[in-house]
């Protein structure tokens, strides 16, 4: 990795001195010819030189973006491909010199001081981390694994375009037949299912008496057709309410929220619509992430004191993240007098959007936690409903090469940064659910952008998905591992993962495509709708699925990542240790209860500790540790019935102390709960939402600038004992001296 930064800042511009001697000849066609690799065109048809690629930023020592001509940015390639190109800039400067000469200057000025700048940042960043001389000192081994190198796609040709139209066709039929097949199986399934159902009815029994919130599901149905009735005759549309839950501790504080829309629900891809129905409402920002996508961010607001921003306002804005500069509005124009509502930021799930966090009313946990009292934003990674990138098109595979390894690194970071730009804070409280606790964790990771951090008071993860559940060894996950990457590209394709199915989504009428979509999604994850609200079901699945890269299920399920290595901490092989230390340290705990009940001991006990130290002696409990001091307070909940993923071995490799600077001020396994009950579940506020806001205050950093949430009157905050203790420290330091 040092041999990474030292190429980075010898290939910057800036920080290489300017020389007279003209560049060899060999080293100027060797630069022109990688440059043409990684170029957004191709040089011969780029004649002011825009769409070129110049330098490569690195955003992390392993993570490169490429830099074109005009300062726009591409996804990243490999670091071999982008440290020659960095390494052949170095070596040409003179002829970098007369190239640029032919640009704008001021466009020249730009990428230098932008390439100069992060170098710097980004450097000081490393060199003040507590294990920046061993991360200088030692590639990041145990990462490679786990996230094997992207594709290289250069810039368009007849040969790209031929090998794009050639996946396109034959990933449209061959994975038309694999959802096909998937729908075939989803509708056998639920062909005993349909019987019951039939056969109840005829002997005249209620199917659904069976379910765990029967009652309360009626009650709640009975409630949204007088809430209709009653909006309905309101002619003036006067504030009306009917609260489902009226034992709910909170309601004293929802009287001020007032409705704008009401009715029956037409079923619309529409947060903001969800929103206003409780009486809030939504803006939507958009972000650039540092590699050139443009991400959506929703602001979940009060109208009633707080005033939307302007459409400039919420326009993109980057790429840097955490500079500490830039436009934001610590006072916001509000029609409030109370004290700022502490942020929060909401990451979705695989195959979701943010919508996912708004689809039950008054129980959804974002318009929950935005009522009271916090300031809530839900982000949304790269495409989504609207793929959308600075430079590049939908067609272009460049667009698509991406995974959880770019999520977490360049979509996190941006969001948070654009949150804390808005609000004029220093930090937020993260959200995340399945796959957002997935991009987070790797976001955190020492060798990826441990930064962010410090950018977060408390990271609250909803079914964690660090370890892979039983369920990746279903048939057709099977047959999604052991197929070779060349096969999986020629079912799926390099573009989006089966747009086939987005394209349903427009056409298709709302409750069909739910009662489809839950159906496959049902059969695909092992879960059920027994705690959900069914009368609400229509609404889960109209905010997914959204687009994601081919390559990204790849590495979820292909055979070379996550469906290999079933963890993101460790390989396969650092897993099965794992395991065999915890049986022994079990043991070892057996042994140790049942000699104190012993009178005399054989010495088979003593033999068994000395093994079990020694073999902790080879490997102390930190050695694989993933996260450093940087990293914020975990709070998780786990469902105990999760087949998706498995949520008790993250927590023990915590418990166990393989992460000793992880701090879980948290944690729970609700264990009646499957993968998405956490937040669908229609006692999921009681069991989560509660406790979600509760941590978040307990944790917040900042508690006399902000207004206290509704409930948390009485939370006391959290005391960081490792800081605690540093504090002490530094103080009998400076008394001493």
């Amino acid at each position: 990795m040092g041999d990474i930064r030292s190429s980075e800042c010898s290939g910057s511009p800036a920080s290489s001195p300017k020389i007279s001697v003209s560049p060899s000849p060999i080293a100027a066609i060797k630069y022109a010819r990688q440059a043409e690799k990684l170029s957004l065109v191709a040089p011969d048809n780029d004649s002011n030189g825009p769409g070129t690629a110049v330098a490569a930023d690195y955003i992390t020592p392993q993570d490169p973006v490429i830099i074109t001509g005009d300062g726009g940015r591409l996804p990243g390639v490999s670091l071999a491909e982008a440290t020659k190109l960095n390494t052949l800039r170095a070596g040409t400067q003179g002829g970098m010199q007369d190239m640029n000469d032919s640009r704008d200057p001021a466009d020249n000025a730009a990428l230098e001081a932008g390439l100069r700048s992060r170098s710097l940042h980004r450097k000081a960043a490393i060199e003040t981390s507590e294990e920046g001389s061993l991360r200088r000192a030692m590639p990041p081994s145990r990462t490679h694994p786990l996230f094997p190198p992207l594709p290289l796609y250069g810039p368009p040709s007849f040969i790209r375009d031929a090998q794009c139209y050639t996946f396109r066709i034959s990933s449209f039929f061959l994975s038309l037949a694999f959802l096909g097949i998937i729908v075939l199986g989803s509708a056998v399934t639920g062909i005993p299912l349909l019987f019951r159902y039939v056969w109840l009815r005829i002997t005249l029994r209620d199917p659904d008496a069976g379910r765990p919130f029967y009652e309360e599901e009626k009650r709640r149905k009975k409630s949204r057709k007088e809430a209709n009735r009653s909006w309905k005759k309101q002619s003036s549309r006067k504030y009306f309410r009917t609260r489902m839950d009226d034992d709910n501790e909170d309601e004293a504080g929802w009287g001020s929220f007032v409705p704008t829309e009401g009715g029956p629900d037409p079923l619309v891809c529409d947060v903001g619509y969800y929103a206003r129905r409780v009486g809030l409402d939504v803006e939507e920002l958009k972000v650039q992430t540092e590699d050139g996508f443009i991400i959506t961010l929703w602001h979940v607001y009060d109208p009633l004191e707080y005033t939307p921003m302007s459409t400039s306002e919420r326009a993109a804005r980057g790429p840097d993240v955490f500079t500490g500069t830039g436009p934001y509005r610590p006072s916001r124009p509000s029609r409030s007098k109370q004290k700022p509502k502490f942020p929060i930021l909401m990451i979705h799930g695989l195959l979701q959007s943010g919508g996912a966090y708004c689809v039950n009313d008054d129980d959804s946990l974002a318009f929950y936690l935005c009522k009271s009292g916090y300031d809530v934003w839900i982000g949304n990674n790269r495409c989504g409903f609207h793929p959308e990138h600075t430079r590049l098109s939908y067609s272009d595979p460049r667009m698509w090469s991406w995974n959880i390894r770019q999520m977490g690194v360049m979509d996190l970071p941006a969001l948070t940064s654009r949150v804390l730009s808005e609000t004029g804070f220093e930090k937020l409280g993260l959200i995340a659910h399945s796959q957002g606790t997935t991009e987070t964790l790797v976001a955190l990771a020492k060798e990826q952008r441990p930064d962010l951090g410090e950018k977060l008071t408390v990271f609250c993860a909803l079914a964690p998905a660090a370890y892979a559940g039983p369920l990746i060894g279903k048939a057709y996950f099977k047959f999604m591992r052991v197929i070779p990457p060349a096969f999986f590209r020629l079912i799926f394709g390099i573009h989006a993962f089966i747009p086939f199915m987005m394209t349903m989504h427009r056409i298709l009428p709302g409750w069909l495509y739910a009662a489809l979509g839950y159906r496959v999604f049902a059969f695909l994850f092992n879960w059920s709708d027994a705690r959900w609200d069914r009368g609400l079901r229509a609404r889960m699945f109209q905010f997914s699925p959204v687009y994601v890269s081919a390559e990204s299920m790849r590495w979820w399920l292909g055979r070379e990542c996550f469906a290999k290595q079933k963890c993101i901490l460790a390989t396969r092989e650092e897993g099965h240790q794992e395991d065999a230390e915890d049986a022994e340290e079990e043991m070892e705990d057996y042994y140790r209860r049942t000699r104190k009940s012993q009178e005399v001991d054989d010495g088979t006990n003593g033999h068994r500790s000395r093994e079990v130290q020694k073999k902790h002696e080879r490997r102390p409990k930190g050695s694989t540790a993933w996260y450093n001091a940087q990293t914020p307070p975990f709070a998780l909940w786990v469902a105990g019935k999760d087949d998706l993923v498995d949520g008790r071995r993250l927590l023990r490799r915590f418990e166990r102390g393989r992460e000793p600077h992880i701090r879980v001020v948290h944690s729970k396994v609700i264990d009646e709960y499957e993968h998405l009950d956490v937040i669908w579940a229609i006692d999921s506020i009681e069991k989560v939402g509660r406790e979600v806001r509760d941590v978040l205050w307990k944790t917040c950093d900042v508690r006399e600038r902000v207004r206290v949430p509704m409930g948390c009157e009485g939370v006391t905050p959290w005391v960081d004992d490792r800081r605690m203790v540093r504090g002490e420290k530094e103080e009998d330091q400076s008394s001493s001296s």
